[in-house]
Parts: structure tokens; sequence; C-alpha cells
């Protein structure tokens, strides 16, 4: 090449990494037949990235418990993303500072329906608690959202 310069930036250019986009988190959301805020938390998810596939299921409850979630921590669906249960109306943030920190956990939870959350209509009441469950301790909050 006549131009060292000019050379010099395509090995440059050349050693940089390829980059590519995130892979999307594949999600499975298991809800009642009968509740359509799921519906809306579903889609939330997929408008921050999450490939969400929703299933209805005539006994949520025990769902739920099967995957070891205590039964004062249940919500109106559960998602299974990755090796996580994600209960209730939990924000794509900290579902994804879960999926980052590969802690020991079961997975977290927003019990109930509470007002303001993604997925639900009405003002926020205040901060709402996510709880962090795992199998060898009571629930602790994991952030507050």
């Amino acid at each position: 090449m006549k131009n060292p310069t000019r050379a010099l930036a395509l090995v440059a250019l050349l050693a940089l990494p390829l980059s590519s986009p995130a892979e999307a988190a594949n999600a499975t959301l298991y809800k009642n037949p009968h509740c359509s805020c799921c519906e809306e938390y579903a889609e939330y998810l997929r408008q921050n990235g999450f490939k969400v596939d929703v299933k209805e299921t005539p006994d949520l409850e025990a769902t739920t418990l099967d995957a070891g979630i205590p039964e004062k921590l249940l919500g109106c669906h559960i998602t299974f993303i990755d090796d996580y249960a994600v209960v209730g109306h939990v924000s794509a943030e900290i579902v994804q500072k879960l999926l980052k920190e590969h802690q020991p956990l079961i997975g977290v939870a927003i019990p109930g329906m509470p007002p303001g959350v993604p997925g639900m209509d009405g003002p926020k009441e205040g901060p709402i608690n996510v709880y962090a469950v795992s199998k060898d301790s009571e629930p602790t909050v994991y952030a507050v959202q």
C-alpha cells in the first residue's frame, strides 16, 4: 500500500471484535386464562427485548408453588426466564439485573397485583418491594421499583 497510515488504520479495524446485537432472552409466561393484565405484562416484556410465549394454565398456584415460590408471594402470573422464575409485574430493568448477576436464586417476586407496575393500570402507590426467593432462606428484598 502506498499510504502507511491507511494500512495501519485498516489493520486496526480488522483487529476489532465484531459486535452483534444482544440476543433476546426467551421467556415463558404462565397465566390464569381469565386474567388480562398478564397479556399486558407479556407485551411490556416484548417491548423491552424479551421473546415471550404465553401459556394458559388452569392451576397457576400449583405451577408457582412447584417452582419453589412461597404462597405468600403468589401473583397473577409466573414467567420463566433462563433459570429463574419471575412472579408478578417485575420491571424489565430488575429482570435484566437478575439475569446479569447470576445469583443462586429461584427468582424474584412481586406478590399480588399492585397498581402502577408494568402491565397494571392505576397510579403507583409508593415504592414496591421485589423479593428474592432462594431455596435456603426466607424471601428478602432484592430491589425496589
